[in-house]
C-alpha cells in the first residue's frame, strides 16, 4: 500500500483554496493515487454541525476565543473520524484550510496566544500537522474582490471583516511560511488556475509516482 500524504490549503479569502483543492485532487487521480478531498471547519457530520454555528451571524457573534474552542472542537473530529482512517488507508487527504487557518484568523488577528490554540490542537487532534502546506498567496485587494465576486451580499463572518483583519491574516501566513520551510510551499495564487496547479504538482514532484 501506497503512503497516504496528507496536505493542506492555506491562505486569505478569495485565493480559491476550493477550486484548486478540486483540481489537484484530480491531477493527484489521473497518477493513479487515491485522494480524500475535505475542508474546515467541517468534513464530518459533527464538524459541519459546528461549522454553522462559525460561520453564521454578525461578526461579533463569538469571541476570537470561543472561536477557538469551537474549531479546535471541530478539528478534533475531523482528524479521527475521516483525516486519519484516509491516511491509514494509503489515500492523499486535500484539506481546504486547517490548523494554520486557526493561527491566522484567531491567533494573530484575534490576539490569541498562538501557544493556546498549539496546546488545543495537542489535545484535539493530537497534534496532527499536514505534510505539506500551500499557501496560496494573494494581494489583498484581488482576494477581496474575488470573494465578493464570489459571495455577493452573503459573505460569511470571516469574509466580510475590514481590512485591517485579513492584512493581519496574510501577515500571520507569510510569518508561517517564513518559520516553517520544511513544511509550507508559497504559491502565487494569482496566477491562471492550471498553473497554480501545476505549481502545486511540481512541488509534490518528490513524492509522485
Amino acid at each position: 500500500m501506497n503512503a497516504g500524504r496528507f496536505l493542506s490549503l492555506e491562505g486569505g479569502e478569495g485565493a480559491g483554496k476550493s477550486t484548486q483543492a478540486r483540481a489537484l485532487a484530480a491531477a493527484l487521480e489521473a497518477r493513479g493515487l487515491e485522494t480524500v478531498v475535505t475542508r474546515e471547519p467541517g468534513g464530518s457530520e459533527g464538524a459541519e454541525a459546528i461549522r454553522a454555528l462559525l460561520m453564521q451571524g454578525d461578526a461579533g457573534r463569538w469571541s476570537a476565543r470561543t472561536e477557538a474552542l469551537l474549531f479546535a472542537a471541530a478539528r478534533a473530529d475531523h482528524v479521527e473520524r475521516v483525516i486519519r482512517p484516509a491516511l491509514a488507508a494509503g489515500r492523499w487527504v486535500i484539506c481546504d484550510r486547517y490548523l494554520d487557518s486557526s493561527r491566522a484568523y484567531q491567533g494573530s488577528a484575534g490576539q490569541v496566544e498562538d501557544a493556546a490554540i498549539l496546546a488545543l490542537h495537542a489535545f484535539g487532534a493530537e497534534g496532527l500537522l499536514p505534510d505539506r502546506t500551500f499557501l496560496l498567496a494573494l494581494p489583498a485587494d484581488i482576494g477581496a474582490a474575488r470573494a465578493a465576486g464570489r459571495d455577493g451580499h452573503a459573505a460569511d463572518r470571516f469574509a466580510a471583516r475590514d481590512t485591517g483583519f485579513h492584512a493581519a491574516v496574510a501577515a500571520a501566513f507569510d510569518g508561517f511560511a517564513a518559520r516553517e520551510p520544511a513544511r509550507f510551499r508559497r504559491i502565487d495564487a494569482a496566477q491562471p488556475p492550471a498553473t497554480v496547479t501545476q505549481a502545486m504538482l511540481d512541488a509534490l514532484a518528490d513524492w509522485l509516482p
